[in-house]
């Protein structure tokens, strides 16, 4: 049986991680006719979640989906997959199935570890029921493909136990973590990139650059089954997150950007109520199996709210068509659209809904900050002209008591980023000002993150020079471009600094100098044909990433063909919970509270 389209679908990391799961698991304990149940933890259920649906496995021959940590009841004529982390906690699951006064609960176990598992925990398993266990294989897959083109390692307690003053001894724990979680990547990509990373504002970069390329050397050292040994022709950049403080406070207003930052969407679900319903709730999960989702998600809001009418007005003229002529075969294949156009119409409304919820609260209070943000994140205003004096400019939203506390913390945290910091009389005096006094640290804990923040003298030069995109076509209160996309861009094109970017190891060759050295000797735009095609820029972001910066992933491979940038980061993140988060850095937690997968 082929796997549902869902799964099969062109779905880059999704599916990749689907094709790897089916290959090494799946497939490799298949036998005809045979049913199994399979036993999953936290962790996979939300990998197996992330790139399949029930139907997918059904498709390969499992009936049951059952939680390892839980009590169930015995099935001993069934086979069982267990696809577990190699966790104390998992483990002990697994052992508790077949130690017991009672008989095992299952004929036999085939035991799939997303990644490597160490001897204590390997010889306790062992020793306990190794009778019952067939097969012990680890697959290499320990992270999240979130959508096609971004992954996460789903740790948000990486960003309190990398940039915590609390955490300082933990940090190089949760390095190791992290840096064998993206050797995963790398693996299921078939990859073994040149490892760079952005020497400043900090040295958790450099220090999981590091770790990263030494791994990933180990790991191909004795990957037997693979063709990679040397390098390939794909790039690994790893940055902290203090390199764009900028993005990932200002009001974005393309669609996905906007909906995660103003609405509640919890888990990709979106709850809504639809015109005539009476009082019921709705869900909708945002997803790339939605492909009018995908269609408008990086689109500007006023594209969309164009776009999504224009729309429903064809769903709705087709089906007019098709109802119009009433032989008996129109009225079969009348039958037969029905689902598809009720389906086409249901995530039409979602996503007008959602356009609706964004624009109420944009008009209501966001539009103007958006002007105040830009123009204090550029330097300029929307006519070129040079910003003299930022607290001119960010007055306004001082003065507004229709602004909440989050919002007015955005910007005044985009004045101190546009001043390169502010005098601790200056920041005493606006922390009063909009009675922040709780969550003062929401603003002084960036110094953790490497961004100043008081500093004795300002200035209005910025930390570097930007690309010029005055020529771009683009909205007035969306002119700013997240940091990100020029270092895509120039590495692509190679002209990263190989000061400021420097590499782990030797530099593939593709990659290999500058464009202008390689214009030297040959026509400009040749170094990048030289790149064989589907070479691959994967980019890393210490301590979570914005959707904005996401979308740029999808906006560089579109324009650069000859490569795919893969954006991935500890966690996915919104500016509110990067706030909190922020704030929580001074926080004294107990290791208990803080996360590692190892135990």
């Amino acid at each position: 049986m082929a796997p549902a389209a869902a799964a099969s679908g062109d779905r880059g990391l999704k599916s990749l991680v689907w094709q790897k799961l089916k290959t090494a698991v799946f497939d490799d304990c298949r036998k005809e006719e045979e049913w199994k149940i399979i036993l999953l933890d936290d962790f996979t259920t939300k990998l197996l979640s992330s790139c399949g649906k029930m139907t997918d496995l059904l498709a390969e021959g499992i009936t049951v989906v059952e939680n390892v940590y839980k009590n169930r009841e015995p099935v001993p004529h069934m086979k069982a997959i267990y696809l577990i982390t190699p966790t104390t906690k998992s483990v002990d699951g697994l052992i508790n199935d077949f130690v017991s006064k009672s008989p095992s609960k299952y004929k036999a176990a085939y035991v799939y570890f997303t990644d490597f598992c160490d001897d204590k925990l390997f010889n306790k398993m062992k020793s306990s029921c190794s009778k019952a266990i067939r097969r012990c294989k680890e697959i290499n897959i320990n992270f999240f493909p979130y959508e096609s083109q971004v992954f996460t390692l789903d740790v948000p307690n990486a960003f309190y136990c990398c940039y915590s003053p609390n955490m300082e001894k933990t940090n190089d724990t949760v390095m190791e973590q992290i840096a064998e979680q993206i050797v995963t990547l790398c693996a299921t990509l078939e990859e073994n990139p040149g490892v760079r990373f952005r020497s400043k504002p900090l040295d958790n970069a450099s220090k999981l650059a590091r770790l990263v390329e030494e791994k990933l050397e180990n790991y191909y050292k004795i990957d037997e089954r693979g063709q990679v040994k040397g390098k390939t022709h794909s790039q690994l950049l790893i940055v902290d997150r203090g390199f764009d403080s900028v993005s990932t406070m200002l009001h974005e207003l393309t669609f996905q950007a906007m909906a995660y930052d103003l609405l509640p969407i919890e888990n990709d679900t979106y709850k809504y109520k639809p015109e005539g319903a009476s009082g019921k709730e709705k869900e909708a999960i945002l997803e790339e199996d939605d492909d009018l989702w995908m269609k408008i998600r990086h689109k500007h809001i006023a594209d969309v709210l164009e776009e999504l009418p224009k729309l429903m007005k064809e769903v709705s003229s087709k089906r007019k068509a098709t109802e119009g002529k009433l032989s008996l075969s129109n009225l079969a294949q009348l039958m037969k659209k029905m689902p598809y156009f009720r389906k086409q119409i249901t995530k039409q409304v979602v996503h007008l809904n959602i356009a609706e919820d964004c624009m109420n609260k944009f008009k209501s209070n966001i539009e103007k900050l958006c002007k105040v943000e830009q123009d204090l994140a550029l330097g300029t205003d929307a006519e070129g002209q040079r910003v003299k004096d930022p607290m001119r400019v960010l007055l306004p939203v001082l003065l507004n008591k229709n602004h909440d506390s989050y919002d007015k913390i955005r910007s005044v945290l985009l004045y101190i980023f546009s001043t390169n910091g502010t005098t601790q009389e200056n920041l005493d005096k606006l922390i009063q000002n909009i009675q922040i006094e709780n969550d003062s640290d929401m603003i002084k804990n960036w110094k953790y993150l490497g961004v100043p923040v008081v500093t004795t003298t300002t200035s209005l030069q910025r930390g570097s020079s930007r690309k010029d995109r005055s020529s771009e076509e683009t909205f007035q209160l969306s002119r700013w471009t997240p940091v990100i996309k020029d270092i895509m861009e120039d590495a692509i094109e190679n002209k990263l600094d190989s000061k400021d970017w420097p590499y782990c190891s030797q530099c593939p060759a593709p990659w290999n100098g500058s464009g202008a050295v390689s214009a030297r000797h040959k026509p400009k735009t040749s170094y990048l044909d030289d790149r064989k095609s589907g070479s691959k820029l994967i980019v890393f972001v210490i301590g979570g990433i914005t959707y904005s910066e996401m979308r740029c992933a999808y906006e560089v491979s579109q324009a650069y063909k000859s490569c795919e940038v893969i954006i991935g980061s500890t966690h996915i993140m919104t500016p509110r919970k990067l706030l909190d988060d922020v704030k929580a850095l001074t926080v004294t937690k107990s290791k208990d509270t803080v996360y590692f997968k190892n135990e």
